[in-house]
């Protein structure tokens, strides 16, 4: 797809990944809307955020339809981006933080790609791209309620893709290991370190999809940092 005056959507945009996302498809010319409850540190005159909670349906919404009434058209890629983690056993999580969970990290995902959809079904054109997490692909102990969410994330990307190609519809899902982002916060036995991957790195990966051929489909790309604990010692 040529980025140039396309108009995407990216979730969860005050840092990070989201931040690193938007950055990029600006500098190919995209007119990008952030949604996300903080907005970034960042002005320029193709980006235009929108204050939206993806855990409710109804504050996605009013992002949506403030989006298509400022921008005038329909969105052609929507980076589900916004997502978080919480640790602990599962016996010990509280209910709070388990659906904080879920309606970040999937309902939010099916709350805006619900939107986006019928529009990218006229253009005959879209590009929806999930962020899951090798998480997403295993068990991690203390972890279980991310990698629920995860899995949850990466089915739903295998599903839709099958629904929405004939009409010209691409779904990628993108499983990072570590990245250098806030999502340690709260995780103490995580530190975040310069071994992990850095959020460009990942957004560059989302650019890259994002430029393909028409006819050329990645579904899932997993990405990880080379050397996790460093070089190894001599």
């Amino acid at each position: 797809m040529d980025l140039k005056g396309k108009v995407a959507v990216v979730t969860g945009v005050s840092k990070g990944i989201g931040l690193a996302a938007v950055k990029l498809l600006l500098e190919k010319g995209a007119i990008v809307a952030g949604w996300g409850r903080t907005a970034p540190d960042l002005e320029h005159d193709n980006f235009h955020h929108f204050e939206c909670d993806v855990r409710h349906s109804e504050s996605v919404q009013a992002a949506f339809d403030q989006t298509i009434a400022r921008l005038g058209t329909h969105v052609q890629v929507l980076v589900n981006n916004a997502g978080l983690g919480i640790a602990g056993f599962l016996e010990d999580m509280s209910l709070d933080d388990w659906h904080t969970m879920f309606n970040t990290n999937v309902n939010g995902i099916f709350y805006c790609t619900r939107l986006v959809l019928p529009g990218m079904k006229e253009l005959e054109e879209g590009h929806i791209i999930n962020i899951s997490s090798i998480a997403g692909t295993t068990g991690i102990e203390q972890m279980s309620g991310y990698c629920g969410t995860k899995h949850a994330v990466r089915g739903i990307s295998h599903s839709l893709y099958k629904e929405v190609r004939e009409y010209g519809i691409k779904v990628t899902c993108i499983y990072p290991g570590s990245v250098q982002t806030n999502f340690f916060d709260n995780i103490e036995s995580v530190t975040v370190n310069e071994n992990m991957m850095r959020p460009e790195d990942i957004a560059s990966t989302i650019l890259h999809a994002l430029e393909s051929h028409p006819n050329y489909h990645h579904i899932d790309i997993e990405v990880r940092p080379l050397m996790p604990k460093g070089k190894r010692q001599k």
